[in-house]
């Protein structure tokens, strides 16, 4: 059984859609099996439908407008880099209206049923493929993963959602009496989820370098030094699960094929630009294209 897994990384899910375009496409990859956490879990369900254009499409327009009902935090421009700064106003009004976080992402599970109709969904539940999102669930301090076809349209629509939710920043979610946040807080590449079900090869897109390709700038206000915390952890997660996954392939004689990016992307995956995520897809066709002519040529 061929299985798809995609990792977390926001605003670079872009890339992963790149790569997976050219492998379904061109390389006719029939995967029975999409597993995708935080932006991954956007991804598998249009992938799993063969609708790639379509999916294509929100990638290259999203905006932070789409993602934020209440932004945490404002872009500027400074030294060609783009930066974030706390939203005061924002925050404020967050924590004055009860919420336990600084934003609020309501608009992105607008976007997620605006995207994922009913229709698609239940032609989703009836087919041979299975699809999985991967939550975290911080109450009972545990991974879940969340099968498509166990689900009705609204409750994994919800999933989705919360698989992105990328806490503190966006929206703590509530459900089932225990809170949730986002997949990656957990598993941020969830290779032996795979495995445990069956996969016998498995193409994983990675949305980060294989070697680490740059030191972080020192942290200007608060939320650059949360951002950078959280990304330091999630790295470090990654690995692990990298070298979890690599574990439990070997020992299923399941075949693992790596796509990491090959250049550093960006140091801020919530923010969300549609002319880089425009770029950030094309670059990774050309990479998965590159890297299937160059394993070619091995063989």
């Amino acid at each position: 059984m061929k299985a798809l897994v995609i990792s977390g990384g926001g605003s670079k899910g872009a890339f992963a859609g790149g790569v997976t375009q050219y492998l379904m496409e061109e390389l006719k990859r029939d995967y029975q099996l999409f597993v995708g956490t935080s932006t991954g879990s956007l991804l598998v369900n249009h992938l799993a439908l063969g609708k790639i254009d379509k999916i294509r499409e929100v990638y290259t327009s999203v905006t932070n407008e789409d993602i934020f009902s209440r932004c945490p935090f404002l872009i500027r421009q400074k030294y060609g880099m783009q930066q974030i700064a706390i939203d005061h106003l924002n925050v404020i009004r967050n924590f004055l209206s009860g919420s336990k976080t600084f934003g609020e992402s309501h608009n992105l599970l607008d976007l997620i049923k605006r995207t994922l109709t009913r229709e698609e969904f239940l032609e989703l539940r009836e087919s041979a493929v299975d699809v999985l999102v991967t939550v975290s669930n911080l109450s009972l301090n545990q991974v879940e993963y969340k099968l498509l076809r166990e689900f009705d349209y609204e409750e994994f629509c919800e999933w989705i959602w919360i698989s992105c939710n990328y806490t503190p920043f966006m929206s703590l979610v509530r459900k089932n009496g225990c809170e949730y946040a986002d997949g990656g807080l957990g598993c941020m590449v969830p290779i032996e989820e795979a495995v445990k079900r069956g996969a016998t090869e498995v193409d994983v897109v990675i949305l980060q370098t294989e070697v680490t390709q740059f030191n972080r700038l020192p942290s200007k206000n608060a939320f650059s030094l949360l951002t950078n915390m959280f990304a330091f952890m999630l790295d470090r997660l990654e690995n692990q699960n990298i070298r979890i996954g690599k574990y439990a392939a070997n020992h299923s004689d399941a075949l693992i094929n790596f796509y990491y990016t090959p250049t550093v992307l960006t140091t801020n995956s919530l923010i969300f630009n549609k002319e880089k995520m425009t770029k950030w897809w094309e670059s990774g066709y050309e990479f998965a294209k590159f890297k299937s002519q160059e394993t070619s040529q091995l063989e």
